[in-house]
C-alpha cells in the first residue's frame, strides 16, 4: 500500500467540504468522509486504477457527491493535489506541486 499525502490546499478543500456538509446534515458529512476514505484507500492500494487527467495527474470521482480526488502517483506514495468540487474551474489546481 502506498502512503497517501495531501497537499495543504487539498486538505483545506476536504475540511471545508466536511464542514459544509456537517452544517447541513451530520449524516451527509459522515457519508462524505466515508466515501473519501474509500476512494483514498483504493488509491493507496492500486494507484494506477483510476484514469489519467494529464501526464502527471489522475482522478477518482466520488460516488453520490460532486467531488473528485485529483492525485499524482509518486515513488512509494500517492500525493493528493485537490479534492475538487465539480463546479470549480477545470484544472484550477494544476499549479500545485
Amino acid at each position: 500500500m502506498a502512503d497517501i499525502l495531501f497537499h495543504p490546499e487539498a486538505q483545506a478543500e476536504y475540511d471545508a467540504a466536511v464542514a459544509w456538509y456537517q452544517a447541513r446534515s451530520p449524516w451527509a458529512a459522515s457519508r462524505f468522509e466515508a466515501e473519501v476514505e474509500r476512494v483514498v484507500g483504493l488509491i493507496g492500494t492500486t494507484p494506477e486504477r483510476f484514469p489519467s487527467y494529464d501526464e502527471e495527474n489522475r482522478f477518482a470521482v466520488l460516488k453520490r457527491f460532486p467531488y473528485s480526488v485529483i492525485y499524482q502517483v509518486q515513488p512509494g506514495r500517492a500525493y493528493v493535489v485537490a479534492v475538487a468540487h465539480s463546479s470549480r474551474s477545470e484544472g484550477y489546481w494544476q499549479s500545485r506541486v
